[in-house]
């Protein structure tokens, strides 16, 4: 169809005039040797960006989470997490099969985890149920319509979970920057490791960040290469994620905007589907409908696309592809729909 408001996920984003040049024009070595110096120098940025000491260039975030999961936990043991987690729901139980671990799904209805529930799964392993060996979050939180933390909520968090390292699903880290003022390095700076997309809101067309300490990323590395990760000439790659970085963060709040435009909306149409417009503050709205086919088909008929990320829950997501005028139509599929 043309003409389509591809509210999917910010995933469906095209690489700049600007990236696609920079591709055509990077340096390049080979990077499973270490000698692609554009990888090297995305992945120096990112490590200062996110105030970490050196950073890994991997595929996807998914495997930027399964890397840092393998790395950070023992087999047997579990890791805490929110049970709606992108590394919890979304990637087909890989933990179990990669690193041998399970986890302690606790309630992240707002999107955050609270540190007693984090205290408490810790002492439960006195009681015959698995050690922690790490605790997991995600900021922004998908599910919970891209909420960001609360900086006040996550040094709580730290304190409950005391030794054990913590690991960052930033996929959108720098959505959660623009919508709270608080730098990427200061979120980071509580975790082990932080994971952030390049291929999302940053518009880059592929590829995500693992950045940590010196030792973790060296180990991280190896564990890039046993997952088949290892890349040769991803300079190509790498030179649009550069981009992405340098000019593409300070835009995230017009696809805030925007998306706080359609979350209005949604309120207004369904004023009993569990959306709170106020919590809407990145590029992503989540709400429950009993019949989400039924909604996805009317948008559709509007050449407006979304999409179900659960049973009986909906979501819109925003990003550069979408302008004013899309999100307008997308208004008005939804004042009519089912």
């Amino acid at each position: 169809m043309a003409d389509v408001v591809d509210l999917r996920s910010d995933t469906v984003t095209k690489p700049t005039t600007a990236m696609r040049r920079a591709m055509a024009e990077a340096e390049v070595g080979d990077d499973d040797y270490g000698e692609d110096p554009t990888v090297r120098a995305l992945e120096e940025t990112f490590a200062a960006r996110v105030g970490k000491p050196a950073a890994l260039f991997v595929a996807s975030g998914v495997m930027a989470n399964q890397i840092a999961v393998r790395v950070l936990t023992v087999p047997g043991t579990a890791v805490i997490a929110g049970r709606r987690q992108h590394v919890v729901a979304y990637e087909y139980g890989a933990a179990a099969m990669n690193a041998g671990v399970g986890f302690i799904a606790l309630d992240d209805e707002d999107g955050m985890l609270r540190a007693d529930d984090v205290q408490w799964a810790r002492r439960a392993a006195a009681h015959h149920q698995p050690s922690v060996s790490l605790v997991s979050i995600e900021n922004t939180h998908m599910a919970a319509s891209g909420v960001p933390w609360s900086m006040t909520r996550l040094r709580a968090l730290v304190d409950a979970a005391g030794p054990v390292p913590i690991h960052m699903d930033g996929a959108r880290l720098f959505n959660a920057e623009v919508a709270t003022g608080v730098p990427a390095a200061e979120w980071a700076s509580v975790a082990t490791t932080v994971m952030c997309c390049l291929s999302k809101g940053l518009c880059a067309p592929v590829g995500s960040l693992l950045a940590g300490s010196d030792d973790v990323v060296a180990e991280a590395r190896l564990a890039r290469k046993r997952l088949g990760g290892g890349m040769r000439q991803a300079g190509v790659l790498a030179a649009p994620g550069l981009l992405a970085l340098h000019d593409m963060v300070e835009r995230l709040h017009e696809d805030h905007a925007r998306a706080a435009r359609l979350a209005g909306a949604v309120a207004l149409r369904w004023p009993d589907c569990g959306l709170d417009p106020a919590s809407v503050r990145t590029n992503i709205v989540t709400f429950t409908h009993a019949e989400p086919e039924k909604v996805l088909a009317h948008l559709e008929g509007y050449g407006v696309l979304a999409h179900a990320i659960a049973p009986e829950t909906v979501r819109l997501v925003t990003h550069r592809d979408v302008d004013d005028a899309g999100v307008a139509r997308a208004i008005t599929a939804l004042e009519d729909a089912p």
